[in-house]
């Protein structure tokens, strides 16, 4: 057998390989999904808690596929929320061959605290920031004129992208100890640059907040300044 006719087997069985890997990521993930639709009026209550609370009222639908469609995306995207453990297992899988023992072990570090960290962003944004945005939101209704009405897409659609931009924000300390480690970033060039930061965290934040308000800019803003000082705190350690 050629090189060349070996090097073709061998990119035809890595193909084959990251087929089989995204196969088994799309079957997990549909079975998650199955399983969280057959509990997803449970999943809509504790999903829809801040707002009925906040309002005292019930969501509305206002297109006849609206409520079937949004549980159908409530549970897909539950669904892809339990199984990314299992997809990081499969990314993880495929690339370890050609990884060097260095790379494995900053990866099997990276990794799992990514993941954790955004697991905490997340929850913090859905128990103790969420709440009081929506509370603060619908409190701008004038009685008698104004008065909340909210269909459930609209909602859903505004938790999710919420949610994704405070577990994204907070991979803010862990970016910067990998910055700081490979020498590109130091405490002290961290701390000079303070306040370009905090123009840079309030534009992001105004970009991923969902909303034209200023009051989701800065509940997203002022935990992302929390979250780069304790970046600047982690990189002096590191050094």
């Amino acid at each position: 057998m050629s090189i060349d006719e070996r090097q073709q087997f061998t990119v035809v069985e890595h193909l084959e390989e990251l087929r089989r890997r995204i196969i088994v990521c799309l079957a997990v993930i549909f079975i998650c999904a199955v399983a969280c639709f057959l509990y997803i009026d449970k999943i809509l209550i504790f999903l829809f808690r801040p707002v009925v609370v906040a309002c005292g009222s019930k969501l509305v639908f206002i297109k006849p596929t609206e409520a079937f469609i949004t549980k159908l995306k409530v549970a897909f995207y539950s669904g892809v929320f339990i199984s990314i453990p299992v997809i990081i297992y499969q990314v993880w899988a495929f690339i370890n061959p050609a990884l060097v023992e260095l790379e494995r072990k900053v990866l099997s570090l990276a990794v799992p605290t990514s993941y954790l960290l955004f697991i905490v962003g997340v929850a913090f944004a859905f128990f103790c920031v969420l709440p009081t945005g929506v509370k603060f939101l619908l409190s701008c209704s004038t009685e008698g004129y104004i008065q909340p009405m909210i269909s459930v897409s609209s909602y859903v659609s505004f938790v999710v992208i919420f949610l994704l931009a405070f577990g994204f924000i907070f991979q803010l300390p862990l970016v910067v100890l990998i910055l700081t480690k490979l020498g590109i970033v130091t405490p002290q060039w961290l701390s000079r640059r303070r306040k370009y930061a905090i123009l840079v965290i309030f534009i992001i934040a105004g970009m991923l907040t969902p909303g034209p308000d200023v009051f989701s800019q800065f509940l997203m803003a002022i935990p992302a300044l929390l979250l780069y000082e304790i970046s600047i705190l982690v990189s002096r350690l590191v050094k």
